[in-house]
């Protein structure tokens, strides 16, 4: 019982953000939202990355291109596959106590929201770049910065509530922690094997 009334107080204080949130919005920012939350757009940062990573591992370009790719296919079941059928928690733009008070930009998305697979790709994808690009954070750091815009795009737009995004964020975080481990080890064994080879050969 105690349980049910904190979830509740928590719902509604989600709703009652999202409704704060959703409520900043012109028609110059609907544009810029609209273009911030697609995924085309972002294409071409998407090739820009895959270039810094071939100059930085050349060759061996596959193994991280491939951990990144794990982020995001994990990221992405977990929220879209496994979470959103299993909590069905009704997207805002579907939400009928909420109706005719949400600002829907792109239209009402699938039914359920909870959690943010945008969140949780971009949380995900931040966060190996992150831990691939340790020895220059003050670059790669940005990439939350762009995480979190992208996030916020998805609350602007009338799909998500603030605890979808904060929950995807998590997901894609802790998935990219989990998939950079086993990068680390495979990238080390492959690195100890050509080491081993280069003394044999010397």
């Amino acid at each position: 019982m105690i349980l049910q009334e904190i979830l509740d107080y928590i719902l509604k204080g989600d709703k009652a953000l999202f409704l704060f949130l959703n409520g900043f919005h012109s028609e110059g920012a609907d544009w810029i939202m609209a273009y911030v939350t697609g995924t085309k757009p972002w294409i071409p940062f998407y090739l820009l990355l895959a270039y810094l990573l071939f100059k930085k591992y050349g060759k061996a370009v596959w193994l991280p291109l491939l951990g990144v790719a794990l982020t995001i296919v994990v990221a992405d079941q977990v929220t879209s596959g496994f979470m959103k059928p299993f909590f069905a928690r009704l997207r805002p733009s579907w939400e009928p106590e909420l109706e005719g008070m949400v600002h829907l930009v792109t239209g009402r998305g699938g039914k359920y929201g909870f959690a943010s697979s945008h969140a949780a790709n971009s949380f995900g994808l931040a966060t190996f770049l992150y831990l691939l690009y340790l020895d220059n954070r003050k670059y790669v750091g940005w990439m939350f910065v762009w995480a979190a815009v992208v996030s916020y795009s998805r609350i602007y737009v009338g799909k998500h509530y603030p605890l979808d995004i904060f929950a995807g964020a998590l997901v894609g975080i802790a998935g990219a922690y989990g998939i950079y481990s086993v990068f680390l080890w495979v990238w080390n064994k492959l690195k100890n094997r050509e080491n081993e080879r280069i003394r044999k050969a010397g």
